[in-house]
């Protein structure tokens, strides 16, 4: 787990050469339990294994996965961020069990770190009720890193001083040369300013090729600093100051995976990674924020930097002469203290108790504001000097922290200037329970996880923005519901690649700057002046007229079941974005549909554009959440954010290939040779005119984008998956068709293999394998077999589709399942608990029964005995989560996921190598 997603350091490298070396090691390989023909399954933020979900394949393989806190923690506990309800379970078994945790830069987010240490720690709390079951669940453990951190010394351990000190690569590291000189600021010159000049003259002037890193606490003033580098570099003829060429490079977090992995190939070549031997040709400057402290190997000649918090101070001290190679100048501007404000020094002149309550509270906050800004250069005046200068190195660090455990004036000097770590709430077992309830869309007692995660601070709420180039959006006819619009997102799910994260303010502003440069005007004009022929909603659609004077066209607690772009029928993608189009669907994070924006939602009717009341609705409804953007409002530059940029950005659904693909994908072959990134792909077609067949992809989905005059479909948005692809219960029921019994037979030994790879004691392994062997025996229901057009030659497991999801009317043949695997001799046979966790498994192998299910198109009982199997489905669920406790209980379910999921592939790859022979 890494807390910056800027750039994810080189432990993908690490994972890489890992695989290469366990590929080499045959005897190496199959003690990891790895299958013939399989690699070791990597999953990052980074290049071909962003996001793929490998490590999902097989519950006894190993698995590298690096991820951000956000990714991982969220995913823990229930609520992963982006994975539909259905899909939680699984991630939250799979990680909450059988797991290490390695926490880099543990000290940055103390709230998780205790929240791990809670789990791995938790057994008796989390756990299995009964001692004998714990030994049953492989346990969750946490190795947590810092080098600056706050953790105890009995439970840590770090260089040895006999043998890791005496170490010649370890002294050159400790001893790397970086002299430190503070600067303080005056009352005139502005920071960007100082930044820039000092950066300038270690590069003398931009004539000598060195690698410069800026550090800024704010954005803002890395842009700028950037921007007084480039103005300097222009010279001035005037002057007679020559232009010079430099190569400068904006670090912040905030931007998308596509482009993040521009900015590390720019590293590279540079030789900002550490360990590598690119070098500048003319001096290079990267402007950073907190994105370039931790999660990436940064090496730079020099530095400045503004000055921040101590543990903040020590991560940038790291990012400099890293390997001990050279000699680094560090130098870091010191702003002015902060002056009283003219009520704070009418405050001061009198005595206490006179000031006002309002008085007071202001020369507290001023008083405050001035110890802290002594606070932060206490710690630097407290290092060693040396040949005139401060000295920065790791060894100083390190022997500065060993002597504040001695002496407490210094230990409270470093703390004053460390960032307190946020107040955050307990974890309990009633909360974990509430999280993995994910069948119901609310719980009263299931609160958002983020205190968890980050405690109680001040951090801004983050927003996900994704650009495409379609959206569910009906130019003409009825339109979109709220179900087809969360179907098509399902289909076609935000993929972490294409994500931006940032501010939710951010967000906002950029919006709001976007909007108004789209309508040519000022905010003041009239929906009807935007566009001749533009029409207002119409009273009988679902955004009505009183609703468009909300700024999210709605309530934010009732999500609009319709959304229908006023778009001319004869528009197509790329025609201009008018008043009434919808610009932006708003989803939670589990792909629900909260809003749909339209270009009059983001303007005001006057110059000063939207009100209060309506940008902080609007930034409600957007925190926490993905805002999905028609890719026409462009406003992204670089991977970041940027109202001035027009053009419309590289999306993945713009039928161009999409970062790079795998060959074959992570050395699996199941997924097939030349497996996308992105498994999904979106082809407009006209109604009536097929599209050219490709073999390696398969429809998942269609969404009319116009209607007839009659409600037929003239225009079609066809989503199709990569063929080896299952994100959605009809994927795994769609392809290769087979034979019910087939796939029950298949699934089962795939069970057992599994159990038996895992270890699994015999009475456990056969009810796996009895679940696995019946848990798709509802699919034998007439209206199932007609919804996925299965052939009449037989009962179907998997049919070529597509699939008719109105026929089904709500049937889940999970539920369909249940009364038929009950009467299995082999089932009864088994003790009364194991019974329980069978038709549990089956009943919650699509992620549902937790602790509900639905029991709607279910033919085989009366409504009354129909509810009494699903209250059923509930209460056994309550009984195995008490035994098994919330991750113990959802790793069951994921064994038999992961069986089923297998025996699907194993079924396709036979329709592959069929083909191939064929061919």
């Amino acid at each position: 787990v890494v807390d910056r997603r800027a750039v994810v350091d080189q432990a993908t490298d690490v994972a890489m050469r890992l695989r290469e070396y366990v590929d080499r090691q045959p005897a190496l390989k199959r003690a990891l339990g790895l299958e013939e023909g399989r690699s070791l399954p990597i999953s990052t933020l980074r290049g071909q294994q962003v996001d793929n979900k490998e490590w999902l394949e097989d519950p006894a393989s190993p698995a590298i996965i690096v991820g951000t806190v956000d990714m991982v923690g969220s995913r823990l506990l229930f609520e992963g961020y982006g994975i539909s309800r259905k899909m939680r379970p699984y991630h939250a078994g799979l990680l909450g069990a059988d797991t290490l945790v390695v926490l880099d830069e543990a000290h940055l987010v103390p709230p998780f770190e205790k929240l791990l240490e809670t789990v791995a720690e938790g057994s008796a709390v989390f756990g299995p009720r009964e001692d004998a079951l714990r030994k049953l669940v492989p346990p969750f453990k946490l190795l947590a890193l810092s080098a600056t951190g706050r953790a105890l010394a009995s439970k840590s351990f770090g260089l040895d001083e006999k043998t890791d000190l005496k170490h010649p690569v370890v002294c050159r590291r400790l001893d790397a040369p970086k002299r430190l000189t503070m600067h303080l600021l005056d009352d005139e010159t502005k920071l960007k300013d100082a930044l820039a000049e000092h950066a300038w003259k270690l590069a003398d002037n931009g004539t000598r090729p060195v690698r410069v890193i800026v550090f800024c606490h704010k954005r803002e003033d890395a842009a700028a600093a950037r921007e007084a580098i480039e103005k300097r570099a222009r010279g001035d003829k005037k002057a007679g100051i020559p232009k010079v060429h430099v190569d400068p490079q904006l670090f912040v977090g905030g931007r998308r995976v596509l482009e993040r992995q521009d900015a590390a190939a720019w590293l590279k070549e540079r030789g900002f990674i550490a360990g590598t031997k690119g070098k500048p040709s003319r001096p290079a400057f990267v402007f950073a924020t907190s994105a370039g402290e931790v999660g990436v190997d940064l090496d730079a000649d020099h530095m400045v930097a503004d000055l921040v918090s101590w543990e903040r101070m020590v991560q940038r001290l790291g990012r400099v002469n890293r390997r001990g190679d050279g000699e680094a100048t560090v130098i870091v501007v010191v702003e002015p203290e902060p002056k009283p404000k003219e009520v704070v020094q009418d405050a001061l002149a009198k005595d206490p108790s006179d000031r006002t309550e309002a008085e007071s509270k202001a020369v507290a906050a001023h008083e405050a504001s001035l110890a802290q800004a002594r606070a932060l250069r206490k710690p630097l005046d407290r290092l060693p000097r040396k040949n005139g200068a401060a000295d920065g190195s790791p060894g100083a660090l390190r022997e500065l922290k060993l002597s504040a455990e001695a002496d407490p004036e210094l230990r409270k000097i470093l703390d004053d200037a460390t960032t307190p770590a946020p107040l955050r709430p307990a974890l309990s077992r009633a909360l974990v329970d509430a999280w993995s309830m994910t069948s119901l869309r609310e719980h009263t007692g299931r609160p958002e996880i983020d205190p968890w995660l980050r405690g109680w601070g001040k951090d801004d709420p983050q927003t996900s923005v994704v650009w495409r180039t379609h959206l569910p959006v009906r130019t003409r006819g009825v339109a979109a519901t709220k179900a087809e619009i969360e179907a098509f997102f399902e289909a076609a799910p935000p993929h972490a690649s294409e994500r931006l994260e940032t501010e939710t303010f951010r967000v906002v502003k950029w919006l709001a700057a976007r909007a108004k440069a789209l309508t040519g005007s000022s905010a003041s004009q009239s929906p009807a002046a935007a566009e001749p022929g533009s029409e207002s909603i119409d009273a009988r659609q679902s955004l009505e007229a009183e609703e468009m004077e909300e700024i999210d066209g709605l309530d934010e607690t009732e999500p609009p079941t319709e959304i229908e772009d006023e778009a001319a029928v004869d528009d197509g993608e790329g025609a201009p974005l008018r008043w009434n189009d919808i610009v932006g669907v708003v989803l939670s994070g589990a792909g629900d549909l909260r809003t749909g924006l339209r270009v009059a939602d983001l303007l005001g009717r006057s110059d000063k554009g939207i009100d209060r009341k309506k940008r902080e609705q609007l930034q409600r409804n957007l925190a926490g959440a993905t805002l999905v953007v028609d890719a026409r409002i462009g406003g992204l530059k670089g991977g970041l954010l940027d109202p001035t940029a027009k053009d419309a950005p590289r999306t993945v659904d713009d039928g161009q290939a999409w970062m790079a693909a795998g060959a074959p994908h992570g050395g699996d072959v199941s997924l097939g040779p030349g497996a996308p990134v992105v498994r999904f792909r979106v082809r407009v077609a006209e109604a009536g005119q097929p599209l050219p067949v490709d073999t390696q992809w398969r429809e998942r989905f269609r969404f009319a984008t116009e209607l007839s005059d009659d409600g037929e479909p003239t225009r079609w948005l066809i989503l199709e998956k990569w063929r080896h692809d299952a994100a959605t219960e009809e994927d795994r029921s769609a392809g290769q068709p087979q034979l019910l019994d087939k796939h029950l037979a298949w699934t089962e030994e795939r069970a057992r293999d599994l159990a038996r790879r895992l270890g699994l004691r015999a009475e456990y392994a056969e009810t796996l394998a009895i679940a696995a062997g019946q848990h798709d025996r509802g699919k034998r229901a007439n209206r199932w077999q007609r919804a996925f057009n299965a052939e009449t030659d037989g009962v179907y497991a998997k049919t070529r589709g597509p699939v008719n999801t109105a026929l089904l009317d709500g049937y889940r043949h999970e539920f369909g399942s249940l009364p038929l695997a009950a009467e299995d001799a082999r089932l009864r046979a088994l003790p009364e608990d194991l019974q329980d966790l069978a038709l549990h498994l089956i009943a919650a192998h699509h992620g549902l029964a937790r602790p509900l299910i639905g029991t709607g198109g279910c033919e085989d009982a009366p409504p009354s005995a129909l509810e009494g199997r699903a209250q059923e489905v509930a209460l056994r669920f309550a009984r195995l989560q008490k035994r098994w406790g919330p991750w113990g209980l959802a790793w069951w379910e994921a064994l038999l996921r992961a069986a089923d999921q297998q025996a699907s592939r194993d079924n396709d790859a036979r329709d592959s190598n069929a083909r191939k022979e064929g061919g």
